[in-house]
C-alpha cells in the first residue's frame, strides 16, 4: 500500500497538537510540583519544568537546543521526502520524531522551558518525568531501529541468495 507523504506530516501534526494540549492542561490546572496519582507506585501526573534535555542535562543551553533541533527537523523532513517512499514504517517513525521534535522545540522557543508531566516508577526506579513529545521521539526512534534491522536482514538475505545461486 502506497501512502502519501502527507500522512506522515499528519502524524507529526497530531503529535504536536496532543503534546501541546496536554502540556496546556497541566500548566492551567496544576501547580508546579503538584502530583496526581493515577496508579499507586507506578504512574503519576506530575507538573514539572525542564530547561535542559533528557534527565535535565545541559540545563539552560537553549541556543544549543535551538540549533540541534532545527538541524534534526530539516533532516527528518528531508528523509520523509527522500527515503520514506514505499516504506510506511520509516515514514511513521519519522512523522513521530518530527512531531516530538517540534513539540519540545515550541516549548523551548516560546516558554524557555519544556513542560513535563508523565511520571512513572518502573521496577521501583523513579523514571525522569517526560511528556507526549518525548514519548513520540522514543517510539519513533524505536520504529526507526526496527526499520533499519529489517532492511539489514533483507540485504543479507539478498546477498546470501545471490551467493547461493552463483555456486
Amino acid at each position: 500500500m502506497e501512502v502519501s507523504f502527507v500522512f506522515y506530516y499528519i502524524i507529526a501534526l497530531i503529535v504536536i497538537i496532543l503534546d501541546q494540549w496536554t502540556k496546556w492542561l497541566v500548566v492551567k490546572r496544576m501547580e508546579l510540583g503538584e502530583s496526581i496519582t493515577v496508579i499507586e507506585n507506578w504512574f503519576y501526573i506530575t507538573s514539572h519544568r525542564n530547561r535542559g534535555a533528557a534527565w535535565g542535562i545541559l540545563q539552560g543551553q537553549m541556543w544549543f537546543f535551538y540549533l540541534i533541533t532545527v538541524i534534526v527537523i530539516i533532516g527528518i523532513v528531508y528523509y520523509i521526502q527522500k527515503a520514506a517512499k514505499g516504506k510506511m514504517l520509516l515514514g511513521v517513525a519519522l512523522g513521530l520524531m518530527l512531531g516530538g521534535a517540534i513539540g519540545n522545540f515550541y516549548d523551548r522557543v516560546v516558554h524557555k522551558e519544556v513542560v513535563d508531566f508523565i511520571h512513572t516508577y518502573i521496577f521501583n526506579y523513579n523514571f525522569p518525568i517526560f511528556n507526549i513529545a518525548d514519548s513520540a521521539l522514543v517510539i519513533g526512534v524505536g520504529l526507526l531501529m526496527i526499520q533499519m534491522w529489517q532492511e539489514e536482514r533483507q540485504s543479507k538475505e539478498i546477498a546470501n541468495g545471490k551467493s547461493n545461486t552463483n555456486n
